[in-house]
């Protein structure tokens, strides 16, 4: 870094040509489907795609999990063989052994490629199955890690009910009055226990959650209409909330993302704003949340770190960990809206001013082999990293971090900052250990 804090005042953002070296977006599987509880996924792709489930979900066959593999075979993607029939007989089968509410198609690389019409299909499929069927591109193609959830929300955002509809089905006088009232809905799935908490964060504000999508059942979905309010809680939901905006004319709270302390209080401040609310002790609940971090903080202060770029949660992870004293050089991403993430850029300016620490270099789709060079000048203590790099960065002195950890990690809200740090510290911790161990070693063997 050389120039000035002071004269630093604009983020600096670079786009390379790497290619996307991330997880698969297929593996939202391994999540949405437990959160969506009467949901059914079906990803069509081929062997490759089965063997990449079956390692990266790692569930035996005998616990029936509720998604499964439409394997693509040389007759299928000849053409040989009648799509539609296939797909009918396949979901007719997941209908008889499993009677879903909703069956989520799941498109990949294969599908792309050979313009299997998916989106054709469905409505056609549906109503002769009597089910409801949601297709999803959640290709590596064109998507990264994450932003398989995105496609997936975007599609179900479409088989959302209008507010206006539900209304005249069950019409009484409170409900028409209540029709013009604002409304929130949050969107992003996250476990239960961790959405609880940050629906009663709000509830002591005085705001109700109206709903939240993914919801725990498909026909639970929420209601929507130009009086309802959204905002997302992952950074990579952007198509999502594009979608939600212009297809169902939501209102859109551009705020943080709540993950750390400072970004949760962020969060809620933005929701209480567009309500007209005056938010209540979050300044003296975000002082208690960073004294109980402190031990964690103590053993940041002062080391720096470097986000290659896997799950887009890199800027609101760099912006939390500057906050706890962290010098970040360089944040890698593989794609970004800056639009959808306006407010948590604005954030992390403001923290970095704050810190009195360097404005982050900002790298999107990021090129390895320019990264490594970067890294290997810089000598950061910590290295947030893909888990197909992080044995290659080992080997050469570098410590690391799996980024997809804090993908599987509970890390929104107050209370779950803890994990974060618990997280980033743990490499750190386990060097400061050998190093007391290798010299304890050479004492003992002189």
């Amino acid at each position: 870094m050389t120039l000035s804090v002071k004269e630093e005042t604009r983020f600096v953002f670079d786009c390379e040509t790497g290619n996307y070296h991330t997880f698969c977006p297929i593996s939202c599987v391994s999540w949405l489907y437990q959160k969506i509880e009467d949901s059914f996924f079906l990803v069509i792709g081929t062997k490759t795609c089965g063997y990449f489930l079956q390692n990266a979900l790692g569930v035996m066959i005998f616990a029936e999990p509720r998604y499964a593999m439409a394997e693509l075979e040389e007759s299928d993607i000849s053409a040989q063989l009648n799509d539609y029939k296939e797909l009918k007989r396949l979901c007719l089968e997941i209908k008889e052994d499993r009677n879903p509410s909703v069956i989520v198609w799941i498109g990949t690389c294969t599908t792309e490629i050979i313009k299997m019409d998916l989106e054709g299909m469905a409505p056609r499929l549906e109503v002769e199955i009597g089910i409801p069927i949601v297709v999803a591109r959640a290709n590596g193609l064109d998507y990264a890690f994450t932003q398989g959830e995105d496609t997936v929300l975007a599609a179900l955002v479409q088989k959302c009910p209008r507010f206006s509809n539900v209304i005249n089905e069950n019409a009484t006088g409170q409900d028409f009055a209540e029709s013009d009232k604002k409304r929130l809905v949050l969107f992003g799935s996250l476990p239960n226990g961790v959405a609880s908490q940050l629906t009663f964060e709000l509830k002591k504000q005085g705001i109700e959650v109206d709903g939240w999508l993914p919801s725990q059942k498909y026909s639970s979905l929420p209601a929507l209409d130009e009086n309802t309010f959204v905002c997302g809680v992952h950074p990579f939901l952007s198509r999502t909330a594009t979608t939600l905006v212009r297809r169902q004319k939501c209102k859109l709270i551009v705020a943080p993302f709540p993950i750390g302390p400072d970004g949760t209080r962020a969060w809620i401040e933005k929701i209480c704003e567009a309500f007209a609310i005056k938010p209540k002790e979050l300044e003296s609940r975000e002082i208690k949340i960073w004294e109980s971090l402190k031990e964690f903080v103590d053993q940041v202060r002062g080391k720096s770190v470097f986000f290659m770029g896997d799950n887009l949660l890199e800027i609101s992870l760099a912006r939390f960990l500057i906050k706890c004293g962290m010098v970040v050089y360089e944040i890698g991403i593989p794609y970004m809206d800056r639009r959808f993430q306006e407010a948590e850029l604005e954030l992390l300016k403001r923290t970095c001013e704050e810190m009195n620490s360097p404005l982050p270099h900002i790298v999107e789709k990021p090129d390895n082999y320019y990264q490594i060079q970067r890294i290997r000048e810089l000598k950061p203590d910590l290295v947030i990293t893909g888990m197909a790099h992080a044995n290659p960065l080992e080997a050469r002195g570098i410590t690391t971090k799996w980024s997809v950890e804090f993908t599987f990690a509970q890390i929104h809200g107050f209370t779950n900052s803890r994990a974060i740090l618990e997280l980033v510290t743990r490499p750190l911790r386990r060097n400061e250990n050998l190093n007391s161990f290798n010299s304890f070693a050479k004492t003992y063997a002189t």
